[in-house]
């Protein structure tokens, strides 16, 4: 009998092509460095209970996580890396609204806005 192991790597936090050019933008815009990462996380709230979080962060908290997607450095606090497992950061500018938005694949329930969630 032979036993294999299967290796697979799941990215925290995936950041699509259009969420990282707009992260670029506003960083320039607000004269920030590099220096400055994404911060997410998720708090209590929303019409769904829970809701996420953006912005940009140039400290470092001991309880953070480090991820990194097309070179966009991501920092998560530890409560709120098990509710974002998986999830993909983009950037919406259609007739919809415009704005980030998360793809979270954890989520049961959204609300219409898309702002809040359930697991």
């Amino acid at each position: 009998m032979v036993l294999t192991k299967r290796l697979f790597i799941i990215i925290m936090i995936n950041v699509t092509e259009k969420a990282k050019s707009r992260i670029i933008e506003l960083r320039t815009e607000d004269s920030m460095s590099e220096d400055h990462n994404i911060r997410v996380s998720v708090k209590g709230g929303g019409c769904s209970g829970l809701m996420y979080d953006l912005g940009f962060d140039d400290k470092v908290q001991d309880s953070d996580e480090i991820f990194e997607d097309r070179g966009v450095k991501i920092l998560v606090d530890k409560k709120s890396m098990l509710y974002l497992l998986g999830t993909t950061l983009d950037f919406s500018d259609g007739l919809n609204g415009k704005g980030f938005q998360f793809i979270n694949p954890n989520a049961s329930r959204t609300c219409g806005c898309g702002e809040s969630f359930s697991i």
